[in-house]
């Protein structure tokens, strides 16, 4: 009599550590994404520079130092979120990952968690860059450390959003268009918080407090709805 065999299927946390370790040593092997998200930040702080040397000397750098910022990361991390998903469809590792029995929302998990790493790395090297370009010859307010604070509420929100988007323009003509035509609108109240958060505690005026919070409170609002948003709809997004 033939005896049957049961295989026991991973748990989520297992699936998800998996999917989440093989993102990590893909771009540690390739570093493909890394170089390429620090090479273009590096040179929009160039052309940055560039463009502000051509300004007069009343030219308030901190009153912009918010604005500039975000806009260095919001426009690296689309070239990243871009990149996101190049291996699996290159290799058609996506229609492997949909054909094994998994809660699709894993799959999100994980390449979320993935491009939130990459992006915090990439940040690291584009803040301390930031301030040696622009802030070397200003000084910033003394709670200019809790930038800190929206720099991570805020690439959490670019991670979670970007993640379903990246998903959904993947396989489209014109991906990088298409993906930076929904995400920019998609992501504005977001950016609209972490620059007025970012922009108060580098200025540091009377009053800055209350902006700072309720900027934040603002920003983590968007990422808790935005995030289980994309989390509820990855599952129709990613088999459509």
């Amino acid at each position: 009599m033939a005896s049957s065999v049961s295989v026991a299927r991973p748990s989520a946390w297992r699936q998800y550590r998996t999917l989440l370790a093989k993102d990590l040593r893909q771009e540690m092997h390739t570093k493909e994404m890394l170089t390429s998200m620090g090479l273009y930040a590096l040179l929009v702080l160039v052309v940055y520079g560039a463009a502000l040397a051509q300004s007069t000397s009343r030219l308030d750098v901190l009153q912009l130092s918010g604005g500039l910022l975000w806009a260095v990361i919001l426009f690296t991390s689309l070239l990243g979120l871009n990149r996101s998903f190049s291996y699996e469809k290159e290799q058609g590792a996506l229609e492997g990952m949909l054909l094994v029995p998994m809660d699709r929302s894993v799959i999100f998990l994980a390449k979320a968690t993935a491009n939130l790493l990459f992006l915090l790395v990439i940040e690291l090297i584009c803040v301390p860059l930031f301030f040696f370009f622009f802030l070397s010859t200003v000084t910033a307010a003394s709670s200019w450390p809790l930038m800190a604070v929206p720099l991570i509420v805020g690439t959490i929100g670019i991670a979670g959003v970007g993640t379903l988007l990246s998903t959904v323009t993947v396989n489209t003509r014109g991906k990088d268009v298409m993906l930076a035509v929904l995400f920019i609108p998609l992501a504005f109240p977001l950016l609209w918080a972490c620059v007025a958060a970012t922009t108060c505690v580098m200025v540091g005026q009377a009053g800055y407090m209350h902006t700072f919070a309720t900027s934040l409170a603002l920003a983590g609002g968007y990422d808790v709805v935005m995030t289980l948003l994309s989390w509820a709809l990855y599952d129709f997004v990613v088999s459509a």
